[in-house]
């Protein structure tokens, strides 16, 4: 069985967990929808330490919301995250300076936060499986196979990671969504980005329509094979949830600033500027607004037939030109995180 989305009562849920957070200490850094971190070091001489606190969290939340969370407990960022994926549902985890050797170095290296597809082949390469396997690993290794990305990388798993916990200052839940992905292969040409592109950005519009915003600002996000990357932006003169105009504006992004100095290892696509989909919308003499509803109807129709029939079951024929690099469904089977953890 299918259930649909209730994207409002998650939001809803949401929010109310994160108020229950704010009794504790102000400096609340959300991850996601669901997510967030906690520095609850100034409260800890009078709530008790860490784990005192996440146990009197996790009772409220039970009690009050009526749900249950997965916490971590740690002294930074990285492991905290690591510890609440590490039992589900319903657990606390402690992840401390004397033990986290014993729990996190013999977990998969892929484990550890943005350790993705391409990272996790080539630490393999490597002979690194594990989070304690990179950590043995020297870091001028790491550095001469992937950069800076290998300092940080061994400072992860090392568990050097200092970056503090941002205050949280009320921002909305929701700023932007986007898709990224590692590609299968290397991107060479303009036709492989606008393939990849295209697919990332049928995600993003799907989830504007699905929860009821619409964008005016596209921003991409490129890394070629050695990891250095760049963004760039293009906040468009109507707010739209179209597909076809959020891949145009993001190819065309791409196009104007990229000049295939060196292939492509992963590519992604965001809007942001969101408002209500119902909100008034000014039109003007150049554009054909008839032309734009059809799009509108067009979209909801195959949201319809993806959500019950697949995401492959409808597809432009652009992506039908190579398989391999449009066989993937960011919606459905890729993590998304924020952008902006450093």
């Amino acid at each position: 069985m299918i259930v649909p989305p209730n994207f409002p009562l998650y939001m809803r849920f949401s929010r109310m967990a994160r108020n229950i957070y704010l009794d504790y200490t102000n400096q609340v850094e959300p991850f996601g929808l669901d997510e967030a971190w906690l520095d609850v070091t100034g409260n800890a001489k009078i709530q008790g330490d860490g784990l005192s606190i996440a146990k009197e969290i996790s009772d409220r939340i039970r009690f009050e919301l009526g749900i249950t969370v997965s916490i971590g407990v740690s002294y930074n960022k990285i492991f905290a995250k690591l510890g609440s994926d590490y039992k589900k549902p319903d657990a606390i985890t402690v992840m401390s300076k004397d033990n986290f050797k014993q729990i996190v170095w013999p977990l998969p290296a892929s484990d550890l936060l943005y350790v993705g597809r391409s990272t996790q082949r080539k630490l393999t390469s490597l002979g690194v499986h594990t989070i304690g396997e990179l950590a043995g690993t020297s870091q001028g290794v790491l550095h001469s196979y992937f950069g800076k990305w290998g300092d940080v990388l061994y400072c992860f798993a090392n568990g050097y990671d200092t970056s503090p916990v941002a205050d949280f200052d009320n921002q909305p839940l929701v700023k932007s969504i986007g898709n990224s992905t590692t590609t299968p292969r290397d991107l060479t040409t303009n036709d492989d980005v606008k393939i990849i592109l295209y697919v990332l950005a049928d995600s993003v519009s799907r989830r504007l329509r699905e929860q009821g915003f619409k964008a005016r600002t596209v921003c991409i996000s490129v890394r070629d094979n050695e990891l250095s990357s760049f963004t760039r932006q293009y906040t468009m003169k109507q707010y739209t949830n179209i597909t076809s105009e959020i891949a145009q504006c993001g190819i065309a992004l791409f196009r104007k600033h990229y000049h295939w100095g060196k292939p492509i290892r992963s590519i992604g696509i965001s809007v942001t500027d969101l408002v209500s989909d119902t909100i008034a919308t000014q039109t003007d003499l150049f554009t054909d607004e008839s032309r734009r509803e059809q799009k509108e109807r067009l979209d909801s129709t195959v949201d319809w037939l993806k959500n019950r029939f697949g995401s492959y079951c409808v597809q432009p024929a652009i992506l039908l030109a190579d398989t391999e690099l449009s066989g993937f469904d960011p919606k459905k089977n890729h993590t998304i995180h924020p952008v902006g953890y450093f």
